[in-house]
């Protein structure tokens, strides 16, 4: 017989109010469960940790509270420590709700038989509600764990509770979770450890303060100790096992590796929240280089600094990057990687490839080096010597500056600004400057980073190609672009490989294994800042050396004090791989670039000092005054320079001409070049009475 469709019976008065009262109490239940939520945002609240780009420890950082609190992830973490961790601890972790029913019942009528706690009841997600909230431990602070725990099952799997635990456990002092204890007592993350280390990390969290190893050796050996009899009794590992265990020696806290500090607070302000951030940096490399500027800040004045940035060209990685000689030291806590200073002659190189890769000049096309004037702009060599003609190589090589002001007034100094932008570089202007770049740019009167110079010469390594520096993991380029020809940047590598070499040190040419480096010196204005740039072995490294204040520090150029520490920086990389034999060829130099000034515009020989009919005053007479220096322009060095017939001769020391009037009076000067054309002059020397 079929039968239709059963008609559901009508709740009773009585029903409707005992399910009203039941969705009440369950709506209230969880209004409360979220009203009163775990403060589990702890969990996150980890110490930072910068890792190289092998994984390799630089620095970390700690919490707010001051504490050493390491992110612990499973994945990381010894699988055999976690078994062995639950087998003691919380045997039924994995199926429990938050409480143990059975480890709870035995606890209590233990308690009831001894009169005291003997044995545990709490279960690890328990103790991590301990570990989130403290309360003293009564029997109440116990039913507010059991209904916490349930809270915190209801919200995170099992994993993710078995990981906050491992963060959160207290180690002694300021250490939190497995990882800060593995690092400080056995100076290595706890990926792989042996029976005594996971007994000892087991038994700390119990009384971290009690069983300090570094303070207390004697209870923290007999607590892992009696750990181990503890994994013999559960059948984790035998007694033979357990008796090597305990022959172990009780470590001591060793403090946390301390490197790239300036670089690891820029990137962890760069990833806020992150427990693990990853970096360009090479751990050995950094703290070699930071030794190497340690060292030689010692013969340093107490206010000066060093700084040192390496970069491997293929990739733009910055693998080192040492901000200061120390913070103990003035201004330790600026990085003098990326302050703005100004970088002398560094920037001649790039004036060069510049002037040779747009055809204006080649590096054999001649050039004067003799005093000239660049409208109201005068400079002088650093030597104070001029040279007579020059090429321009050679001009770079021993870095003359009239040769360089004389190519960047032909390139154009807002050119050759754009050209550096281009290229990745922030040129500051000077406050005082216009808008429009002047000519002291050749000579470095703008301002500049350690990381723009840096950038600058990898893109020359780079045969000439630009591209950005990369400090955190390496990504894709945000730019590439060509800065000059790949045979114009090797030319002025090639150039600068075969620059001067500093006192004491060998040249590649003739030392066996030594790296062949094409280096750069600079030296700003009032020896504020001294600076040594290379390439060489697929890097690109830079040195700074001065005052973070910008002090004057007279003397101190960057061939004395940049350029030995860019060479041991160098050696530091290790044998250089051996440079491909390449046969040299240089394509003939055009007639038009044999020499620089343009046909037709070679200057006739004028003076420049003292003008024709100046009135001079003289305060002192004779062959001890400070007499006058003389200048001309124009013409073919060498010059030679006559006061009324009588011949005036150089100073050995500076190179210039100074004329020393024996009395006052009216006196012709002459000038004549190696030509024999000739320039005078007509003037009057007066006293000040």
């Amino acid at each position: 017989m079929r039968r239709g469709p059963r008609t559901p019976l009508p709740l009773t008065a009585k029903g409707k109010r005992w399910a009203t009262v039941l969705l009440a109490a369950l709506l209230s239940l969880f209004t409360l469960d979220q009203l009163f939520a775990p403060p589990l945002e702890r969990v996150r609240e980890v110490s930072p940790v910068v890792l190289d780009h092998n994984g390799e420890w630089l620095m970390a950082f700690t919490t707010r509270q001051g504490t050493w609190r390491l992110e612990a992830r499973l994945d990381e973490i010894d699988p055999e420590f976690q078994r062995r961790l639950i087998a003691i601890e919380d045997e039924r972790f994995w199926f429990h709700p938050g409480f143990d029913p059975i480890a709870l019942a035995r606890a209590s009528i233990s308690y009831a038989r001894a009169g005291r706690v003997t044995q545990g009841g709490s279960t690890i997600t328990m103790q991590l509600v301990r570990l989130l909230e403290s309360r003293p431990r009564t029997i109440g602070s116990k039913l507010i764990e059991i209904i916490r725990a349930m809270q915190i099952e209801a919200r995170m799997s099992k994993r993710e509770i078995l990981a906050a635990y491992l963060t959160l456990a207290p180690y002694g002092g300021n250490l939190e979770g497995v990882r800060a204890a593995s690092r400080a007592y056995f100076q290595r993350d706890p990926e792989w450890l042996d029976d005594a280390e996971m007994a000892l990390l087991i038994a700390l969290p119990q009384a971290p303060e009690a069983r300090r190893p570094d303070r207390h050796p004697r209870a923290a050996r007999a607590a892992r100790d009696r750990v181990l009899d503890m994994f013999v009794s559960a059948g984790l590992i035998n007694r033979r096992r357990a008796e090597e265990g305990k022959q172990s020696a009780i470590p001591a806290r060793a403090p946390f590796p301390y490197s790239a500090p300036h670089a690891a607070e820029e990137l962890v302000a760069a990833n806020p929240g992150e427990g693990v951030v990853h970096s360009s940096l090479d751990a050995t490399l950094q703290r070699d280089l930071e030794a190497l500027a340690r060292r030689h800040a010692v013969s340093l004045e107490r206010d000066a600094q060093i700084s040192i940035l390496a970069v491997e060209i293929d990739g733009r990685a910055v693998r080192a990057r040492v901000g200061g000689a120390g913070r103990e030291r003035a201004g330790g806590y600026i990085d003098m990687t990326r302050a703005v200073r100004s970088p002398g002659s560094a920037l001649k190189p790039f004036l060069y490839a510049i002037a040779f890769d747009e055809n204006i000049a080649a590096p054999e096309t001649l050039v004067r080096d003799a005093p000239r004037r660049f409208g109201g702009y005068l400079p002088e060599n650093f030597d104070r010597r001029f040279h007579g003609d020059v090429t321009l190589e050679d001009a770079l090589r021993h870095s003359l500056n009239l040769p360089a002001v004389a190519t960047l007034e032909r390139i154009g100094a807002g050119r050759f600004q754009s050209a550096l932008t281009r290229a990745g570089a922030t040129v500051r202007m000077p406050r005082r400057a216009d808008s429009e770049p002047g000519l002291a740019l050749a000579l470095g009167g703008v301002g500049l980073t350690l990381e723009d110079l840096v950038q600058l010469y990898a893109a020359l390594g780079d045969h000439g190609e630009a591209r950005p520096l990369v400090t955190g993991p390496v990504e894709t380029f945000a730019f590439s672009r060509r800065f000059v020809r790949a045979e114009t940047a090797d030319r002025v590598l090639e150039i600068l490989a075969t620059s001067p070499h500093p006192a004491g040190r060998v040249p590649a040419q003739v030392a066996q294994g030594a790296p062949q480096v094409a280096f750069k010196t600079g030296t700003s204005y009032g020896f504020r800042d001294a600076w040594a740039m290379g390439v060489s072995n697929g890097y690109a490294i830079g040195v700074w050396v001065g005052r973070p204040d910008g002090a004057p520090r007279p003397g101190a150029t960057g061939r004395s004090e940049a350029l030995p520490v860019l060479f041991e920086a160098f050696d530091l990389l290790g044998t250089p791989a051996p440079p491909e034999q390449q046969q040299e060829r240089h394509e003939p130099v055009a007639p038009a670039l044999v020499r620089f000034e343009r046909s037709g515009e070679r200057e006739g020989l004028s003076i420049l000092f003292p003008p024709s009919g100046a009135e001079v005053l003289v305060l002192e007479y004779g062959e001890d005054s400070r007499g006058l220096s003389l200048s001309a322009r124009g013409g073919r060095a060498p010059l030679t320079w006559y006061a009324e017939g009588q011949r005036v001769g150089s100073e050995e020391t500076s190179g210039r001409t100074i004329w020393r009037p024996a009395a006052p009076g009216f006196y012709e000067v002459t000038v004549v070049d190696a030509d024999g054309q000739s320039a005078r002059t007509r003037v009057r020397i007066r006293s000040s009475g």
